[in-house]
């Protein structure tokens, strides 16, 4: 990558770690993490998750009690304001890489800076849908 370009990445990164609205997101990604019984929660719902999941699988049926279970820590998880914050900071990170991904990947196809024309979508020449 040219010097240049590298430049301007690293302009990016710092305007995006300057960035009051990612600092928040850092900040309650941080406090889930500081948060052992945010995380012990968590690691028991992805674990409950994944058996009922595997027994699926396998197909084998899934008891009521192990349903409610599951529906138990789910909702104790949500329940909890800084584990909730936590999935909803991940899913806006999510979606601002995705959003960044999808401008640099669209420069480079277009070759340009793209406008926000460029990113409706069209299902091809004579389709009539109103693309």
């Amino acid at each position: 990558m040219g010097g240049a370009v590298l430049e301007k990445t690293r302009e990016l990164c710092a305007a995006l770690a300057a960035e009051p609205g990612i600092i928040a997101i850092r900040q309650r990604i941080n406090a889930f993490i500081s948060d052992d019984r945010a995380r012990a929660q968590y690691e028991q719902l992805m674990l409950a998750g994944q058996r009922l999941q595997e027994k699926q699988e396998r197909a084998q049926p899934l008891s009521m009690e192990e349903i409610q279970e599951f529906e138990r820590q789910r909702d104790a998880f949500f329940a909890n304001p800084v584990a909730r914050g936590f999935l909803e900071a991940q899913d806006e990170l999510h979606r601002l890489q995705d959003s960044i991904h999808q401008h640099i990947t669209k420069t480079l196809e277009l070759g340009r800076v793209p406008e926000a024309e460029d990113f409706e979508e069209s299902c091809g020449p004579g389709c009539g849908c109103g693309h």
